[in-house]
C-alpha cells in the first residue's frame, strides 16, 4: 500500500503560514499546516498598521478568519507540534506528537521564540501592558510612561524610538552592553537608565500599573517591553542543513522566492528575520506558498524543480 504524500507541509499556524497555505491550495497543491495559532506573536496583539485593517483590531480575531479562509479554500490544518523532520531522496519525513507524514516540500514559518523574563505578572499581563516588540505597539503607548527592559542593543534601540511616542521611558538593564554610536544616542536621549538592577514583578489587575524592580524600587508605568532579543525555534532547519544567517545565527536565509539552500525547504515570517511585522510575514507566506506549490507539481511530474 502506498502512502499518501502531501504536497506542500506547513510548519507555523501565525500569519506567514496560513497565508503561504491559501495561496499553495489555490494553486492545486495538497497542503497540511501544522501548528497552534495561540502561538503565534500575533494572538496576543493589537494591530492597526496593516493594510485594509480599520482601527485596531483584535489579532486573535485575524487569526481565527485566516484559519477559516485556509480550511475554505482546502487546506488540512492540525494543531500538533513537529517533533522530528529529515530528508530521504527527494520527499521529506516528519514526525509530529500523532501522525507519521510524508511531504515533497516544507515551509517553516514558525516565528521565532521571544525570550521572557519570566517574572509574576509577566505572563498574566502579556497584550495588556507587557510587549515584545516595540515596532509593532510603540503607537498604542503615546504620551504614556513606559519601561524597556534588556542589556543589548535591542532594548537601547527600543527606548530610543520609544521616546518619540511615550511621554517617559525608563531602560531597565544589568548593564547597557551596546556600541558607542549607540551609547552616544543614549546618553544624549531623554531615556532614563536604570542600571544595576533587574525585573522582579510587573504589577497590575487588567493592565500595567507598575514596574518593581530588584531593589524594591516601583517605576509608575503602563507598558514593558522586553527586549532580550528573539530566539529562533532553529533545532528542525538545523537538522535539515537549512542554513541560518551569519551574523546572529538567529534567522533562516532565504532568497527573494523564500526558498532556503535546501531543494524544497522554504522559509517565511519572523523565522526569515526581521522586521516582525504582519505585512512581511503575510508577503513572505505569498511567495512561499506559491513557489513551493510550483517545485511540487514539478516533482509530481517528474520534471526539474
Amino acid at each position: 500500500m502506498s502512502e499518501e504524500i502531501i504536497d506542500v507541509l506547513i510548519i507555523g499556524a501565525g500569519p506567514a503560514g496560513l497565508q503561504a497555505a491559501v495561496h499553495a491550495v489555490r494553486k492545486k497543491a495538497s497542503v497540511l499546516v501544522l501548528g497552534r495559532p495561540e502561538m503565534s506573536s500575533i494572538h496576543a496583539a493589537h494591530v492597526e498598521n496593516y493594510l485594509g485593517v480599520a482601527g485596531v483590531v483584535d489579532g486573535g480575531e485575524l487569526l481565527r478568519v485566516g484559519l477559516e479562509q485556509a480550511r475554505k479554500f482546502g487546506a488540512e490544518i492540525v494543531a500538533e507540534d513537529v517533533l522530528h523532520i529529515e530528508a530521504q531522496g527527494d520527499l521529506f519525513r516528519v514526525k509530529t506528537e500523532g501522525r507519521g507524514i510524508v511531504a515533497r516540500t516544507v515551509i517553516i514559518a514558525t516565528g521565532t521564540a521571544r525570550k521572557k523574563l519570566k517574572v509574576k505578572g509577566e505572563k498574566e499581563l502579556v497584550g495588556r501592558g507587557v510587549s515584545y516588540c516595540v515596532d509593532c505597539d510603540a503607537n498604542f503607548f503615546r504620551n504614556a510612561k513606559v519601561a524597556v527592559v534588556g542589556d543589548g542593543s535591542a532594548a537601547t534601540d527600543g527606548a530610543l524610538t520609544l521616546t518619540g511616542y511615550a511621554s517617559e521611558v525608563y531602560l531597565v538593564s544589568r548593564k547597557v552592553d551596546v556600541s558607542g554610536e549607540l551609547a552616544a544616542k543614549l546618553s544624549a536621549s531623554t531615556v532614563k537608565v536604570m542600571e544595576n538592577t533587574w525585573v522582579k514583578e510587573i504589577s497590575g489587575d487588567n493592565a500595567v500599573s507598575s514596574l518593581i524592580l530588584e531593589d524594591d524600587t516601583s517605576l509608575e508605568v503602563e507598558g514593558v517591553f522586553v527586549e532580550l532579543g528573539a530566539k529562533g525555534a532553529m533545532e528542525l532547519a538545523v537538522n535539515l542543513g537549512v542554513m541560518l544567517d551569519s551574523e546572529s545565527f538567529t534567522h533562516i536565509e532565504t532568497d527573494k522566492k523564500q526558498a532556503t539552500n535546501i531543494a524544497g525547504i522554504y522559509a517565511a515570517g519572523d523565522i526569515a528575520g526581521q522586521p516582525y511585522q504582519m505585512a512581511k510575514a503575510v508577503g513572505e507566506g505569498c511567495v512561499a506558498g506559491w513557489e513551493a506549490a510550483n517545485y511540487a507539481r514539478k516533482r509530481k511530474s517528474g520534471g526539474k524543480a
